[in-house]
């Protein structure tokens, strides 16, 4: 593998791991990061007793935090904070209790400030129940402060 490809993968790694312990919603719904890379992230979810509606099938809004959870982890993998600026979803089938539901977000395009993810939300080993996009906007800062600029420059790497 390209020593450019291993960079951006341990970059993608690092700020999953910075992430995950501030993140308290995916730990609530019981969500799991399955991976992670520059660009795409795969997320997973049990759907709960405690998750079902009044149709006795996954609530929707819990199948889109799961896409948003897996969107979320992609567009911040390169180390910049970004942030949804507009999302959408079509539910397909339904989920009920006791699927493992998989959210998969692959990038789709990325320049400047602006980006495309689409994530597939599926019943694991079966049936896409949603089809998520997200649009992302980079703001300031990083998601790990200060690692862009010491990666670029040697001598504050070595100072850590």
């Amino acid at each position: 593998m390209p020593l450019q490809l291993i960079h951006a993968q341990s970059l993608a790694d690092s700020v999953a791991a910075a992430m995950w312990p501030r993140d308290h919603t995916v730990q609530t719904l019981g969500m799991t990061l399955l991976s992670i890379t520059p660009g795409g992230a795969k997320v997973c979810m049990p759907v709960r007793a405690d998750m079902v509606n009044g149709h006795h099938i996954c609530h929707g809004g819990l199948m889109f935090t799961l896409a948003d959870s897996a969107f979320a982890y992609a567009c911040n993998s390169y180390n910049h904070n970004t942030v949804a600026s507009a999302c959408h979803i079509d539910f397909l089938a339904p989920a009920n209790e006791g699927d493992m539901l998989e959210a998969e977000a692959l990038e789709r395009s990325r320049s400047g400030r602006t980006g495309v993810y689409d994530v597939t939300v599926r019943v694991r080993g079966g049936k896409i129940v949603a089809l998520f996009r997200g649009k992302s906007y980079r703001i300031n800062g990083e998601v790990i402060a200060g690692l862009q600029q010491a990666a670029s420059d040697p001598q504050k790497l070595n100072e850590r």
